[in-house]
């Protein structure tokens, strides 16, 4: 029997997939074997996003990519995943860029805004020119968006923001943020300029998690817009939320990715570590543990597949991405975690990145809606009550 030689292929995967989809995948994995995964144990170590790939990310069409025109590829959902998979299987960091640029701050500006914001910033953001972020949570407000306290107020034609942001992806970097902020007529969103007066930023440190990642708080004291930095067709939760269903479906891809780097490190360890006159491989406990990861590996990667074709059908519902996100992200911290235990010692390394993903996976899990608000949402489709109202 011939050995398995990539683990996401025990169940004929790839066979799904169209040429052009394959083609996708290898060429973003091809450029980030050859940019990104031969340092990228060093940017987690340094706590540095590398900035310097930006430009190159939006050359190869991954800002934005799912969406029409502006400059964006407009991709199927199912390449736009296969890229987020690729993404993660080198580091949560470069796939939560990714995300944040394309699914919240140029989903938000593509879906809500006016032509002249779209003209205006999305050429920029999908050649990676400039950057977004996406100023939703607050200290005391995460699962609970509708309990923001940042508020805009009207003051003749202009709007005044106060308020705060926190654990905000890019916020340090980015040349625009939306902001969500409560007004007399419901939540709106605002496009704030990096440089408006009243507008600042500061980096979170001594992360644990997502540590080649820039993760910010967002600072806005009387910070006066223009009308037409609103976006226009927003209104209420409907438009924060949207944008979130968005950057979660890249997610449930994404910890696919980041399962399988972890899964094929464990492979190629175990077949080269000998204990007790032969590779730990042979040993029954070992392949036990093999086994089971690579079935919940690879139902993870069908289901984020039958979602992606659901989405490009525009038949996907947000109950079911919160079935593969809470599903997907959880199975990829169990694997990660078992990969370890198969490198022994030599897993807490640098040098191996199982450790490195379980970590980062901490923060995946928690952000885009925790593990406890996608099982109510669950819950709530199953048996029509809302427990979390």
């Amino acid at each position: 029997m011939p050995v398995m030689t990539d683990p996401l292929d025990l169940l004929a995967v790839s066979a799904l997939l169209t040429e052009e989809e394959r083609d996708i995948r290898r060429t973003v994995r091809e450029f980030l074997d050859d940019h990104a995964r031969p340092h990228v144990a060093g940017w987690f170590e340094a706590a540095t996003f590398p900035r310097e790939l930006v430009p190159e990310l939006g050359k190869l069409g991954l800002l934005g990519m799912h969406l029409d025109g502006y400059g964006c590829a407009g991709t199927s959902a199912v390449s736009y995943g296969l890229a987020c998979l690729e993404l993660e299987a080198v580091d949560s960091g470069l796939r939560s860029f990714v995300s944040v640029q394309g699914s919240l701050s140029m989903y938000s500006i593509h879906r809500w805004g006016s032509e002249e914001q779209k003209q205006e910033w999305l050429p920029r953001l999908a050649a990676g020119e400039a950057i977004g972020c996406f100023g939703l949570t607050e200290p005391d407000s995460g699962s609970d968006p509708g309990s923001m306290r940042t508020h805009a107020v009207r003051d003749g034609g202009d709007w005044v923001l106060d308020g705060s942001k926190m654990w905000i992806t890019n916020g340090g970097l980015a040349d625009v943020a939306t902001v969500w902020a409560r007004t007399d007529d419901g939540i709106r969103g605002f496009l704030v300029p990096r440089g408006t007066p009243g507008f600042t930023t500061t980096d979170v440190g001594h992360k644990l998690s997502l540590r080649a990642s820039v993760t910010s708080a967002l600072s806005l004291d009387g910070v006066r817009l223009p009308a037409s930095a609103m976006l226009p067709q927003a209104r209420g939760l409907r438009g924060p939320l949207s944008c979130l269903n968005e950057a979660r479906f890249g997610i449930l891809f994404g910890a696919v990715g980041a399962a399988r780097d972890c899964l094929a490190t464990a492979l190629d360890y175990a077949d080269t570590r000998v204990q007790f006159g032969r590779p730990i491989s042979a040993f029954q406990l070992t392949q036990k543990k093999l086994a089971d990861m690579a079935v919940s590996l690879n139902t993870a990667a069908l289901l984020a597949l039958h979602l992606g074709k659901l989405k490009d059908r525009g038949e996907l519902r947000p109950e079911q991405v919160s079935v593969g996100k809470l599903n997907n992200v959880r199975e990829a911290i169990a694997i990660a975690r078992e990969c370890r235990t198969i490198l022994g010692g030599n897993g807490i390394s640098g040098e191996y990145p199982p450790l490195r993903h379980a970590a980062n996976l901490e923060s995946v899990r928690t952000y885009e809606g925790t593990d406890e608000v996608h099982t109510l949402v669950i819950g709530e489709t199953l048996t029509g009550r809302a427990a979390y109202r």
